[in-house]
């Protein structure tokens, strides 16, 4: 972890909203939904390359990538979010709440 100021969940999805709301709400769900998707992809990209070491750390570019690519996929969650009207710090509360999530998946 850095020294990088924290921010809650609610102001990162205000920023997005602000920033970039009146492109996202005109490109739409579907369109926003394949963005997303494809932020996805980059991830599964990034993550592959930073564990292909076997017993060697990935380069710091490689980490780096890695970094930005959950940035995009949290900003492109929070404009799916926005444009479809749902709190995401709202909807945490499942994680949250102790008595709405007991256990875990295997």
């Amino acid at each position: 972890m850095t020294d990088t100021p924290d921010i809650s969940v609610r102001r990162f999805q205000q920023l997005i909203r602000d920033r970039y709301f009146a492109t996202d709400n005109a490109r739409g769900t579907a369109a926003t939904f394949l963005y997303l998707t494809e932020e996805f992809g980059e991830l599964a990209t990034a993550l592959a390359a930073n564990n292909k070491h076997s017993g060697t750390p990935p380069t710091p570019e490689e980490r780096a990538n890695l970094e930005e690519e959950f940035a995009d996929v949290l900003a492109w969650l929070a404009t799916l979010a926005n444009i479809n009207n749902v709190d995401l710090a709202a909807t945490l509360e499942k994680y949250t709440d102790a008595e709405r999530v007991k256990g875990v998946k295997d």
